[in-house]
């Protein structure tokens, strides 16, 4: 299945007064200029049940984004229908560079999940896109890992690289036996264009290879942890410095006391120090981001519940200054939660030039429902302190339903670059009337 454990019943979601506002409304709180949302796509919002890759899926979802210093935004989704991952360029005044969306994934009878982009400030004419692609190989469970890169700023795309080869059902991150999240894979290109790609498979290894020549050939995937022994690996986070040092951070399934992990890699990726726990969490920890900045602070964000798996979350955030070797003491990030929400989970970060931090998250109005909203912080001085948050202007629209990702939270909705401009993707789903994929443009002080 998509995501097993439906059993957990999505119930009926809290009504949550709608967010709305002019062309550009401004968080005092935050010092951040938020333009009018951009509509990226649509679809019809039908989903029947799994019949693997026969089922009847019409509805657009997966959203990713990636932006450039001169805030050219690259964003790439799912249309079901179609079973193709898309990819659109919007210039910095939000037109976009494509009449029609670029089909990069060209697999029909396949479903493709849950995209990465990543690409260089210095060259926009290269795109890097990952994404799951449901494949069954022979094992238990459909998935494999798919690479595709344009040369000429996203008009066209290569062929597509499968980079994990098995039946292990890669691309999914268990919870429990009956429960995942797809998307359980990362992307983030470093010094001198070397890309790392990692992702877990349900049977629970966590992978990653690499690629010195830009993505045109990718290294034989390198066991991070796994191989029958210990939890699952889940939702892994990939930074880079500007020494080529890797880190990789993740979490694990089926603990009801799961603590944040990492792997330190000081040879560009080749190998990796013995992985270890680098936070203990006080209850249940899942989905973590990582980050580097310029003096090589490490940042670290995730979610937390004190009482297990699909219980109420709230986010956490932890920075390192030794190289990730000890972090200081984590802290609650994203409370007091807005009027109508009551958990808050899976983070994304972001750094810019300067060294601010910008954390994004999902907003539960029943920590058991679907998420409706987006939710989002500031740090200005590195991490140390951080702004009162807000929700994202216009995320939280009651008429457009829920937020969609309906085969899995792990994913990425926020880049942020040099200079603070900042993209947020989503995407909505209200059965029966409509799928949307949105873009939510924003602008740090001063800018």
């Amino acid at each position: 299945m998509p995501i097993a454990g439906t059993n957990l019943g999505w119930l009926a979601l809290f009504a949550v007064a709608s967010i709305a506002g002019p062309s550009a409304w401004q968080s005092q709180a935050l010092a951040v200029t938020w333009d009018e949302q951009i509509e990226l796509a649509s679809g019809a919002a039908y989903q029947g049940p799994w019949r693997m890759n026969e089922s009847a899926f019409h509805y657009v979802d997966d959203p990713t984004v990636a932006i450039s210093d001169d805030g050219v935004i690259a964003v790439a989704w799912v249309d079901q229908s179609r079973k193709d991952i898309l990819f659109q360029v919007h210039t910095p005044d939000g037109e976009k560079r494509f009449e029609q969306p670029v089909n990069v994934s060209r697999t029909p009878k396949i479903f493709s999940w849950l995209p990465r982009i990543a690409m260089t400030s210095d060259d926009l004419s290269t795109v890097y896109l990952l994404w799951q692609e449901i494949v069954f190989s022979g094992g238990t469970h459909g998935g494999e890992i798919f690479f595709a890169r344009s040369d000429d700023g996203g008009t066209t795309f290569d062929d597509p690289l499968n980079l994990s080869n098995s039946i292990a059902g890669d691309g999914k991150g268990r919870l429990t036996p009956r429960y995942w999240h797809n998307g359980s894979l990362d992307l983030v290109v470093g010094p001198q264009r070397t890309l790392y790609a990692a992702w877990t498979e349900y049977e629970g290894s966590l992978w990653l290879s690499r690629s010195t020549d830009g993505g045109r050939r990718f290294s034989k995937p390198l066991q991070i942890v796994g191989g029958g022994t210990g939890y699952p690996a889940r939702g892994p986070s990939l930074a880079v410095d500007a020494d080529n040092t890797v880190y990789l951070a993740w979490t694990v399934g089926e603990d009801r006391t799961a603590d944040i992990h990492l792997a330190k890699s000081g040879d560009a990726g080749r190998s990796f120090g013995p992985s270890r726990i680098a936070l203990e969490s006080a209850g249940h920890a899942d989905a973590p981001k990582i980050a580097v900045d310029s003096n090589g602070t490490v940042h670290l964000v995730y979610a937390e519940s004190l009482t297990g798996p699909f219980e109420r979350y709230h986010i956490r955030y932890a920075r390192s200054t030794d190289g990730a070797r000890t972090f200081n003491g984590p802290r609650e990030i994203s409370s007091p939660l807005p009027p109508g929400f009551e958990s808050a989970n899976f983070p994304a970060l972001s750094v810019d030039a300067e060294n601010n931090l910008y954390i994004l998250w999902e907003l539960f109005p029943d920590r058991q429902d679907r998420p409706r909203g987006l939710g989002f912080t500031v740090s200005r001085d590195a991490g140390r302190n951080f702004e009162s948050s807000i929700v994202v202007p216009q995320s939280a629209n009651l008429a457009l339903g829920y937020n969609g990702s309906r085969q899995g939270l792990l994913m990425r909705k926020l880049a942020v670059n040099a200079g603070g401009t900042i993209a947020v993707v989503n995407s909505t789903f209200k059965r029966g009337e409509g799928s949307h994929i949105w873009l939510f443009r924003g602008h740090r002080a001063g800018r």
